[in-house]
């Protein structure tokens, strides 16, 4: 939504391995772990890389700034994150692939993700639900840009863009969401703001959502 937070090559890879991590495992607590998991390791690769995770600095652009979009592009600083894709892609799919193998022996109970509990309040299918699983806690529990915002951004625009037959970066359905997200939140973005701590463990996210943590907001994106 060209506020500048986590690059959109995160939130990208976060729901390509939720996709994956839905395809490999049938259990659902276990699949959002391997989720939030693979997305952990997927950001530190990035950030190993770039030494932030937030649009606004890496591209050094105001992309709701119509002049410093101009520059962007007259100056050819938009090439540097062509570039960026290029090169983070294999690093990317290595710490996606470590971040998805191996086994968890020790799962004790129902786990949760904020994204995915929002995608299930809007009736997706499971698929969705595991997919953006990853962007649980501002994705992988970074504490940045709220996850669940993300998940039901997405969903509604999916939903806009079948019906439309069309792909923009603006539409009705995005727009609906974040201004009901941001007046729930007082224009508020990210989530250990929001929820007044970060998650060290997909453990202690899942019991913060399970005692009614971000309930209101997640019951008001799933309507919007």
């Amino acid at each position: 939504m060209k506020q500048g937070y986590q690059c959109g090559m995160l939130w990208g890879s976060a729901l390509a391995v939720g996709a994956e991590s839905f395809r490999r495992h049938k259990d659902q607590s276990k699949a959002i772990v391997f989720a939030v998991n693979a997305a952990q390791r997927v950001l530190d690769s990035f950030v190993k890389r770039t030494k932030s995770t937030d649009c606004l600095e890496i591209a050094e652009c105001d992309f709701t700034n119509k002049l410093s979009m101009v520059k962007h592009m007259i100056t050819g600083r938009f090439l540097s994150c062509f570039r960026l894709a290029e090169d983070w892609a294999p690093e990317a799919v290595q710490s996606a692939i470590e971040g998805l193998s191996g086994d968890i022996n020790d799962l004790q109970g129902q786990v949760l993700s904020c994204a995915s509990e929002t995608v299930t309040k809007m009736g997706e299918s499971k698929e969705d639900i595991i997919t953006v699983a990853g962007l649980a806690g501002g994705i992988g529990l970074s504490g940045g840009a709220c996850g669940a915002l993300g998940a039901a951004i997405w969903v509604n625009t999916m939903s806009w863009c079948r019906k439309n037959k069309k792909m923009v970066l603006n539409n009705p359905a995005a727009e609906r969401v974040s201004e009901a997200f941001l007046n729930e939140t007082d224009k508020e973005y990210l989530c250990e703001n929001i929820a007044g701590r970060k998650f060290e463990t997909i453990t202690q996210h899942s019991e913060f959502i399970k005692n009614g943590g971000c309930s209101d907001l997640i019951n008001k994106l799933s309507n919007s």
